[in-house]
């Protein structure tokens, strides 16, 4: 189902959103991924109860923009509500200015939806959680990337699909600890499907603990990072280029045999293409066409362009200030 519709992003951002339970034969999981799109004019839509909503959010300031997509982790039942959760507080969350406001505002949502959830099922139960891949969109200022779980934020261009996110998935816990190197990471993470996750939203982490999967969120960030991943910390300004496609997804998109020789093939699928014929083109050839040894998942993209607000002639490839560019798989 597309999401922007009722929408205006203005002439400086083209996006479109799509969600649905999977691919494969019926009967199809109960799709407990969300997303989250709040417009310049701050109308707001997402799912709730697996169907689109629209809010009106107030005070919400002029061009100001916040996208994110989130995958409930079923397995620990209650997916689609802790997604539906998040969501909910996202629309509470004020507009944020800095990166240093966005992470604290998340982090205290994180915490006190985490009591919530411990709360209503009591100290034995399973807590729910849910990955949350977020950009907040400043008027004229470099987005502000927010990341915790295994969806994922890619920047593609005609020649390569770069995965601007680490996964928090044991591999990455081993690597900060030294046990993996950046040919074992990549293979483990990229070349291979691994359902195992290390940090969600409400659940908690154990990267600081590999014991535990509880407390606050633990942050990856070049001080905590092996080389081969700084510069990919999950909460810092980016760069962004006119002329490539953003694309944030959930892991249904890459949960296949390998999953590297499928992302490989979205630079020539998805190159050229506007935001609303990108995410066509990708759901169109993953349901047509699904991937060798795929593992039926839920399916949610948000794509994104950057559309240049001045002259050709002034424009470099980048078009707004931020991070140095990492490799590609």
């Amino acid at each position: 189902m597309p999401l922007t519709d009722t929408l205006d992003f203005g002439p400086g951002l083209d996006v479109a959103a799509r969600s649905c339970a999977g691919a494969g034969p019926p009967p199809l999981p109960e799709n407990q991924d969300n997303l989250l799109l709040i417009d310049g004019n701050g109308r707001a839509a997402f799912l709730l109860d697996q169907r689109q909503q629209n809010r009106q959010v107030s005070g919400w300031p002029a061009g100001q923009v916040r996208i994110a997509v989130l995958d409930g982790m079923g397995g620990h039942g209650h997916g689609r509500q802790a997604a539906e959760a998040v969501v909910q507080g996202l629309l509470l969350v004020p507009a944020c200015a800095t990166l240093e406001q966005l992470a604290e505002r998340l982090d205290a949502l994180h915490q006190t939806l985490q009591a919530r959830f411990a709360a209503m099922d009591g100290a034995q139960a399973k807590r729910p959680g849910t990955t949350l891949t977020l950009l907040e969109l400043r008027p004229g200022q470099a987005p502000l990337l927010y990341h915790v779980g295994d969806s994922r934020l890619y920047e593609i261009t005609a020649r390569q699909a770069t995965p601007l996110t680490i996964d928090h998935v044991p591999a990455t816990t081993f690597a900060l600890h030294g046990l993996l190197g950046e040919a074992e990471w990549w293979q483990q993470v990229h070349g291979e499907h691994r359902p195992q996750i290390s940090q969600a939203f409400i659940l908690g982490n154990a990267i600081s603990d590999p014991q535990v999967l509880a407390g606050p969120l633990y942050a990856l960030a070049d001080a905590n990072l092996p080389p081969f991943l700084r510069q990919l910390g999950d909460r810092r300004a980016l760069t962004v280029r006119a002329d490539a496609l953003y694309l944030l997804a959930s892991d249904g998109f890459w949960a296949c045999a390998r999953p590297d020789r499928w992302v490989a093939r979205w630079p020539a699928l998805l190159a050229g293409l506007d935001a609303a014929g990108a995410l066509d083109a990708l759901f169109d050839s993953f349901l047509d066409n699904p991937p060798a040894g795929l593992h039926v998942d839920n399916l949610s993209a948000l794509a994104l362009r950057f559309r240049p607000q001045r002259p050709a002639r002034n424009l470099d490839e980048t078009a707004l200030p931020g991070e140095a560019r990492p490799r590609a798989t």
